[in-house]
């Protein structure tokens, strides 16, 4: 495959005050590396220091959210995403393996789910203030099937979400999450506001009217509302335990065996499928 370009691994575009992010791997589902990780990063940065913006949407190029980490640069460690313990008090907050999952922004940021919001793409849905489903939309702990550890803060975030009976059901069985099921949940909704019924309206284009429905608010009172619930219930402690649990998990035998497992599966897959279009 030909060596991705750093430029494009995320879109960033401005309509108006709003501000959508994309991330730009549609071949990989979407699956984020370092490279992408940063990128994400640095285009949260820039938002944020934007007074022109006013809401941010992050979303999927090629009809996916994000499948989660790239999980050959996992193994690999080629392009790794960026680990690290060190967490600084200051705002807007260090990179996470995912991004910009240890970031506390000033603005709102909504997710618009599109297909697959699964494993650590799950966690970039997860830290978005809003999520935002269409039809299409499957979210899950997906990497509990592959031994792959929560570490951008979903073993924090979705029990504060959906509450701690659900997050266990969901974190321990792994199972797929539809979009109904979503709202009914309340892990997203649509736009207008559902907890019962899909919109058949694509993600995107509900993120864009909700988006311009927030900007039209008093700014000042919106944003410090919104600060403080995010402040006045700080997690950096126990994500920095669920990193720490995370990293032992991702240094032990079993991890490196489940996902040679997946990958051995996944080119007999690919070689069967070769094989037949053969015949």
């Amino acid at each position: 495959m030909a060596k991705e370009d750093p430029s494009k691994l995320v879109l960033v575009e401005k309509r108006s005050t709003t501000t959508i992010i994309t991330i730009n791997r549609p071949h990989k589902r979407n699956c984020v590396n370092g490279p992408t990780a940063r990128a994400i990063y640095q285009a949260f940065l820039d938002f944020d220091a934007d007074s022109t913006a006013a809401v941010a949407i992050l979303t999927g190029a090629g009809g996916n959210f994000c499948a989660g980490a790239d999980l050959a640069a996992v193994l690999n460690q080629d392009e790794a995403n960026p680990m690290s313990a060190e967490w600084e008090d200051t705002l807007p907050g260090p990179i996470g393996p995912m991004g910009p999952s240890r970031m506390v922004l000033s603005k709102p940021v909504i997710a618009a789910i599109s297909g697959f919001a699964v494993a650590g793409g799950l966690e970039l849905a997860l830290w978005c203030d809003i999520r935002i489903v269409d039809s299409t939309a499957t979210l899950g702990v997906f990497c509990r099937l592959r031994g792959v550890p929560l570490i951008d803060g979903g073993t924090v975030r979705l029990p504060q979400v959906v509450g701690r009976g659900v997050a266990m059901d969901l974190m321990l069985s792994g199972r797929a999450v539809k979009a109904e099921e979503a709202l009914k949940i309340q892990l997203a909704t649509c736009h207008p506001p559902s907890y019962e019924t899909v919109s058949s309206a694509p993600a995107l284009e509900q993120a864009l009217a909700l988006a311009s429905q927030l900007a039209e608010h008093p700014q000042v009172c919106m944003r410090n509302d919104r600060l403080s619930t995010h402040l006045v219930n700080p997690i950096r402690e126990a994500m920095l335990k669920e990193y720490e649990l995370g990293l032992e998990t991702l240094t032990s035998g079993e991890f490196v065996q489940a996902i040679t497992k997946f990958f051995e599966a996944t080119d007999e897959k690919k070689k069967g499928l070769k094989a037949s279009a053969k015949l």
